[in-house]
C-alpha cells in the first residue's frame, strides 16, 4: 500500500513538473525589445512589427517550430515601392538582407489593407510562418510556407502561398507603374539574386507578416 501511494505521489510530482517545464515562457521585455530594435537601424520598419515579431521568434523557438537563428520581417503597412522585407541575423542583431515583396492584387494596390486566409481570396494573409521545403515550380525555385495561426494564415500551403521570384518585382516596373506588381497572395521577391535571399530563408525559418490595418492579433498572447 505504502509503495502505491508513493507512486501516487512521484507520479504526480513528475507530472507537475512536466507540466510546468511545458507552460513557463518568457516574453522579452519592452527594454529589451527597444534594444534590439535600436541596434537593427532600420529606418522604414515600424517598432510594432518587430515588437510582434519578436515576441513570436522567442515564443515559437521555444515550442521547438523554429531553431534558427534567422527571422524575416515583412511590413505591410510600407507601400510596395519601398523595400519592406527584412532578413534578421537574431543572434547578431544585424540585417542580413532587405528586399522589395509583393502583395496579393486583392489585397490593395500600392498598399495592403485587405487580408484573408480564403482560398481564391487573392489576398496576402498576416501573421507568423514557418518556411518549408524548396521545390521547383511554375516561378521556378520557390519556398514554401505554413501558417501557423489557425483562422489567420492556416491555409497557406493549400492556397500555394510561397515565396518566389517575379519579374514584377523590381526597380524598373516601380519606375514605371510607381509600385511594384502584385501576386496572387504569395509574398514575391525580386529575380535578382533571389537564390541568395531564399537560401537566408532556408527549412524552418520563422516569417511574420504584419499591418495595423488587418485588425491582427498574435494567438500566442
Amino acid at each position: 500500500m505504502n509503495r502505491i501511494v508513493a507512486f501516487i505521489i512521484a507520479f504526480v510530482v513528475v507530472s507537475n513538473t512536466l507540466q510546468a517545464t511545458e507552460t513557463e515562457f518568457e516574453y522579452p521585455s519592452e527594454e529589451v525589445v527597444i534594444s534590439k530594435f535600436e541596434a537593427l537601424h532600420i529606418q522604414n520598419l515600424s517598432y510594432s512589427a518587430f515588437q510582434y515579431a519578436l515576441t513570436g521568434y522567442t515564443y515559437y523557438k521555444n515550442q521547438g517550430i523554429t531553431q534558427s537563428d534567422t527571422l524575416v520581417i515583412i511590413d505591410f503597412d510600407l507601400p510596395s515601392h519601398v523595400k519592406r522585407m527584412f532578413i534578421v541575423d537574431i543572434a547578431n542583431m544585424v540585417v542580413l538582407d532587405s528586399s522589395l515583396v509583393a502583395h496579393g492584387k486583392n489585397s490593395g494596390d500600392v498598399n495592403a489593407t485587405r487580408f484573408s486566409n480564403k482560398n481564391g481570396s487573392l489576398q496576402s494573409s498576416v501573421g507568423f510562418f514557418v518556411t518549408n521545403e524548396k521545390y521547383i515550380g511554375k516561378h521556378g525555385l520557390s519556398l514554401r510556407l505554413d501558417g501557423l495561426e489557425k483562422g489567420i494564415n492556416s491555409n497557406a500551403r493549400m492556397r500555394s502561398v510561397v515565396i518566389h521570384s517575379a519579374d514584377y518585382v523590381s526597380e524598373e516596373y516601380i519606375e514605371k507603374y510607381h509600385r511594384i506588381g502584385r501576386s496572387f497572395g504569395c509574398p514575391a521577391i525580386p529575380v535578382k539574386d533571389y537564390e541568395q535571399t531564399l537560401n537566408y530563408m532556408s527549412s524552418k525559418v520563422l516569417l511574420f507578416i504584419y499591418s495595423s490595418k488587418s485588425g491582427y492579433t498574435p494567438r500566442f498572447q
